[in-house]
């Protein structure tokens, strides 16, 4: 019944055949399978290709939820009743994912946000005049534990010299990813830059505000549809454009979900993502003369010896440090909070058991 709907705007939304192998008897036959395009609080947008509609949590589904990574994000397939002539409809469950990119939320509060689903490549774009390559592995991380294809994208190239220009590139060619260089001004780039996006995939924009991830996606679409505010001169910071997670069909062909600025990228649960991006590192670790050396002033330690030849930069090093006591610290606090949240969870339900069997 839902390969019925597998129409050339269907496949262009970037659906994976494989999920007609997802058991879907136990729901009625005009149940549609569509994809989620926006999160506002509350509600979703969803599209098959052809119609959108707004749509919420069908109540079941809503309960049987036992965490936020569990929840509806921009680029999720869902299964969805529609309702009065498909105006609106009520999601009854999210399909299996191939990739979730999420970060922990900003703040004190340790739990997961949802950034978007069924990611094949994530562009992390940094102004080419202010490169932070800190910044930059920090999302190297979260794509890389997703297993997400990272490329960086060095905005704002009509700001600098061809020499200055060619020094960072250098730096972020270092990361282990592919690198495209842009400039939204005189459109530098773009032709490259299209040439990467594959009809059918979906994209990510990452990056911090006033990187020029709005002027790029004006330039992709080929249209001043989202707008873009200027950055501030006296810190060259620049202020949240994009305010929701939004998925978007390129004419082109690719799919983009559009991200806000992030200011805090910290996160957790990322033993992989590390590996990845710090591979040098990890290679040397297990040099060291202890096992569970902690690369921080232990005796024979092979990290260290590499930070202080030069070998490895020091600013890496520092880096891979902080994101690791970060994402250690972070981890104890989320398995605490998950800790209570189920021993209340299984007090609530004695209590109601309980009270039943009094009534």
């Amino acid at each position: 019944m839902r390969e019925q709907q597998c129409t050339n705007n269907y496949n262009a939304l970037g659906f994976d055949p494989l999920y007609w192998t997802v058991d879907t008897t136990t729901y009625p036959d005009y149940f549609l399978i569509v994809r989620v395009t926006e999160v506002n609080k509350g509600s979703f947008c969803i599209t098959d290709g052809t119609v959108e509609m707004a749509a919420e949590l069908s109540g079941k589904c809503m309960y049987s939820i036992e965490s936020s990574t569990e929840l509806p994000t921009a680029g999720d397939w869902v299964i969805v009743q529609p309702l009065d002539n498909n105006t609106h409809g009520v999601i009854h469950a999210v399909l299996p994912r191939k990739t979730l990119l999420k970060r922990k939320v900003a703040g004190r509060e340790v739990d997961f946000q949802l950034i978007g689903a069924n990611i094949d490549t994530g562009f992390i774009v940094q102004p080419a005049d202010n490169f932070n390559i800190s910044s930059c592995e920090r999302y190297l991380v979260m794509l890389n534990e997703c297993g997400i294809v990272p490329v960086i994208i060095l905005s704002k190239i009509d700001l600098l010299t061809p020499d200055e220009l060619d020094n960072v590139h250098t730096k972020a060619a270092s990361l282990n990813a592919a690198v495209a260089v842009i400039s939204s001004i005189n459109g530098d780039g773009f032709d490259v830059l299209k040439g990467l996006i594959e009809n059918g995939k979906t994209y990510c924009l990452l990056g911090p505000s006033g990187a020029g991830k709005t002027s790029l996606l004006n330039r992709l679409t080929g249209d001043s549809l989202y707008r873009v505010q200027e950055v501030r001169e006296k810190d060259g910071r620049g202020r949240h454009t994009t305010v929701r997670r939004q998925l978007i069909l390129l004419e082109s062909g690719g799919i983009i979900i559009d991200t806000p600025g992030m200011r805090e990228i910290g996160n957790f649960d990322i033993d992989s993502g590390i590996a990845q991006t710090f591979d040098d590192i990890i290679a040397l670790a297990e040099k060291c003369r202890f096992r569970d050396c902690t690369h921080v002033q232990e005796e024979g330690c092979a990290v260290i010896g590499a930070v202080t030849d030069g070998s490895i930069d020091v600013k890496r090093y520092q880096n891979y440090l902080k994101i690791r006591k970060e994402a250690q610290h972070y981890e104890m606090s989320f398995h605490e909070k998950r800790k209570k949240e189920k021993t209340f969870g299984k007090m609530l339900k004695r209590y109601n058991r309980d009270y039943r069997d009094k009534g």
